[in-house]
């Protein structure tokens, strides 16, 4: 039975490894590299190389193909000191790609040779638990988590249509929702417009929008704009957001 080290010698015999300046000089050039960092999560946390894609090497098999669908693309494993890499290249030569190779030395010697190298945000305890459904699912994970954070909606209506949406959106995470309604609560929108509630009646739409997705996600910032869309401030509010969604009851608002 071969040990670890002879098992690794001979897969970097099978394999192809670069050295730290030849990566770097390859991620400033025309052909660009897919670099993937296989490293546990609390490695990478410690640093990771500008523009990796983190994929756990017990993951790689099973993730990599999301993110690199073509087989001819220039791939470069690292790992804290080359070693895990060598072996997830030679996994992923065995799956069909063409063009792989294991940075030599890891993280560590990219570290040493004094480049660049950024520590990713992350997310806290208590988001991490929040949240902890969005993370295992591999179309979204942490970082598609941290976008929605950073992400800006604004919904039209805080009414029928634009409750349920502002609802889940802030459960969701969504990191800033605007709501723009000129109305006030009705005792008669109560059976379909779950953001509101009979203390709340007479009180402004928005204003009671606020309160409830604030208490449901401490994380979500909510700015209210109690006024109607109109040609003159369309443009002024929408500028801020990422994604409008449309909740408005009324044709001339739709088309604006």
């Amino acid at each position: 039975m071969a040990s670890y080290r002879e098992l690794l010698k001979g897969v970097k015999s099978r394999i192809r490894e670069v050295d730290v300046r030849q990566l770097d000089t390859s991620r400033n050039g025309s052909a660009k590299p897919v670099v993937i960092d296989v490293r546990e999560q609390d490695e990478v946390e410690q640093g990771i190389i500008p523009g990796a894609i983190h994929i756990p090497r017990g993951y790689l098999e099973s993730r990599v193909e999301q993110y690199v669908p073509d087989y001819d693309t220039p791939v470069v494993a690292y790992c804290a000191g080359g070693n895990r890499s060598a072996f997830a290249a030679e996994t992923l030569q065995q799956m069909g790609y063409k063009d792989v190779t294991s940075l030599k030395g890891g993280f560590g010697a990219w570290k040493d040779a004094g480049l660049k190298f950024v520590v990713p945000r992350d997310l806290t305890p208590a988001q991490q638990k929040r949240y902890s459904r969005h993370v295992l699912i591999p179309e979204v994970g942490k970082e598609g988590q941290l976008k929605l954070l950073d992400s800006k909606v604004l919904i039209i209506g805080a009414g029928g249509l634009g409750s349920p949406a502002a609802y889940y959106l802030a459960a969701a995470g969504v990191g800033t929702i605007g709501i723009l309604d000129s109305d006030v609560v009705d005792e008669s929108n109560l059976q379909r417009q779950i953001l509101h509630n009979s203390k709340r009646i007479g009180q402004p739409k928005v204003d009671s929008a606020k309160q409830t997705l604030e208490d449901l996600n401490p994380d979500v910032k909510v700015i209210p704009y109690q006024t109607r869309l109109t040609r003159d401030n369309i443009i002024e509010i929408f500028k801020d957001y990422d994604l409008i969604v449309d909740g408005s009851d009324n044709f001339p608002t739709r088309y604006l």
